[in-house]
């Protein structure tokens, strides 16, 4: 989809549809006051014969516009006024893409008001539009065999109005967006495959595919006899019940100055999660195929950062297996050595995450990082604390936490920092190993972290545990694509300032 900023009155612009927004109580706007200056007070005639309440997600689509621009007129309800925040602008945009998506329109032009006080300036205003619009539009890509219905044929967006003096900013900002919403899109169409599709190789070979898409951007993957002589003993033992073969991938981005520590990022890439030995409650077992969730935003990232082309060394690190049951599967109580040589007792084999991770965090000080990041659909303790609105950020760096935490706020992506104190690590004692995989129940999200802080020390890094938001359940059952616009807007702010 291409994206436009325009400025001055969004009645004269050309397009196909003008949407503008209508709150409950049929007050107009700056810009719906254009619109019906332009029409000759007809809005306002439509609006008092309650031919449209402007409740919040709703829309009416006008097949005629005299007076404007465009040939039709879409009115997008905002609700009531004064609970206008940037939550209701982000559901009115939505519910406008959706209800042109519907129909044959090509070119849109969308004027909905800002709302105030929502921190919302010029840049974040283009670039959340264009996010938000294209995930608006996006389908699951599924394997049905049935007549598929036809792509939405809306494929140019104007969004506005801008100050003319913000213009350059704010297609800066769309293009920011739209590269975004690419690689949403890419992480989204990874998470949502089965996986007897996309296993450990499919996922090494997406990542290839990326690696051939931009120059700069180098991969490199490993496969069992490799990881092997890198001695990643916990990520081995993760993938012993499988017959499918691991793979370790390794993206390297260097965009920023020669010889720059870069930022790691590290992704959890378990294609498949049945827990092992230690077997998972069948109910909802379908969706670990979202285990790799963590894996695919770190290749999703480096397609972005490649794709802007931003001033960073950015190395992307993805450990990717499955977990198992099989006559040679890991058992409880089983004890191997870490690529640190640390030995683990596996008192838990669903607690597989953060085997892979350790080795995966250990090599990252190859790359002398200036940062490490590391993302993980790690534990179902940290849906229980956050729920599903917030991820967790847990970190030997407060600096780095916090903004983690800005980004998210900024993006529209939030997370929550956790404590990730000595008392959690104590909870990891073993009679007959260096440590044990779990610390027991209480705390399980920040004994999990405490576990992976083992690997960290003398690093700046930040674990985010993405378990509660990297996908919804139920009959909506998909990828969501975070926390990518939260990582996007950190990278971002990293590489301009």
């Amino acid at each position: 989809m291409q994206f436009e900023a325009f400025s001055g009155n969004p009645a004269a612009q050309r397009g196909d549809c003008l949407v503008i927004g209508v709150h409950e109580d049929r007050r107009l706007g700056e810009q719906a006051g254009r619109v019906d200056r332009a029409q000759r007070g007809a809005l306002q005639r439509l609006l008092k014969a309650d031919n449209f309440a402007g409740r919040a997600g709703e829309s009416l689509l006008l097949p005629e516009a005299p007076g404007l621009g465009c040939a039709r007129l879409l009115l997008v309800g905002l609700g009531a006024q004064q609970a206008y925040n940037r939550r209701a602008w982000r559901r009115a945009l939505s519910t406008a893409v959706a209800a042109l998506a519907r129909t044959r329109i090509v070119r849109a032009v969308i004027a909905l008001e800002r709302p105030a006080n929502a921190n919302l300036d010029d840049a974040y205003f283009a670039r959340l539009s264009a996010e938000l619009s294209a995930a608006s539009l996006y389908r699951i890509n599924d394997l049905k065999t049935g007549k598929r219905p036809k792509p939405p044929a809306l494929g140019k967006v104007k969004i506005g109005p801008f100050d003319a003096r913000a213009l350059p900013a704010a297609r800066r900002a769309l293009a920011d967006g739209s590269a975004i919403a690419a690689s949403t899109t890419l992480l989204r169409n990874l998470a949502n495959l089965p996986g007897n599709v996309c296993t450990p190789r499919y996922l090494a070979n997406a990542a290839v595919q990326v690696g051939r898409e931009h120059r700069g951007l180098r991969v490199k993957v490993l496969n069992e006899a490799q990881i092997r002589r890198l001695k990643m003993g916990c990520f081995l033992a993760v993938t012993r019940g499988s017959a499918e073969p691991p793979r370790f991938i390794t993206m390297e981005y260097r965009g920023g100055r020669r010889g720059a520590a870069p930022i790691v990022l590290v992704g959890k890439g378990i294609t498949f999660d049945t827990g092992g030995i230690s077997l998972k409650d069948p109910a909802a077992m379908d969706e670990m195929k979202f285990d790799m969730c963590g894996g695919a935003t770190v290749i999703a990232a480096l397609n972005l950062v490649a794709a802007l082309k931003l001033p960073l060394n950015v190395v992307g690190l993805v450990a990717a297996c499955e977990n198992m049951p099989d006559a040679r599967a890991t058992k409880p109580g089983d004890i191997v050595t870490s690529a640190d040589g640390q030995t683990v007792e596996i008192l838990n084999t669903d607690a597989e995450g953060r085997l892979i991770l350790c080795d995966t965090l250990f090599h990252a000080r190859r790359y002398e990082p200036e940062t490490v990041i590391d993302m993980a659909t790690l534990t179902g303790a940290c849906v229980v604390a956050l729920g599903h609105h917030h991820s967790a950020v847990m970190s030997n760096d407060d600096e780095l936490s916090k903004q983690l935490v800005e980004a998210g706020v900024r993006a529209d992506d939030r997370a929550w920092p956790m404590p990730l104190t000595e008392e959690y690590g104590e909870q990891l004692r073993s009679n007959f190993a260096d440590m044990a995989n779990v610390g027991g129940r209480d705390g399980g999200a920040i004994t999990a972290a405490a576990f992976l802080a083992k690997y960290t020390k003398g690093l700046r890094w930040a674990h985010m545990d993405i378990a509660g938001t990297a996908w919804v359940t139920g009959s909506a059952k998909s990828a969501t694509g975070r926390p990518l616009p939260l990582l996007a807007d950190f990278l971002i702010r990293r590489a301009r300032g």
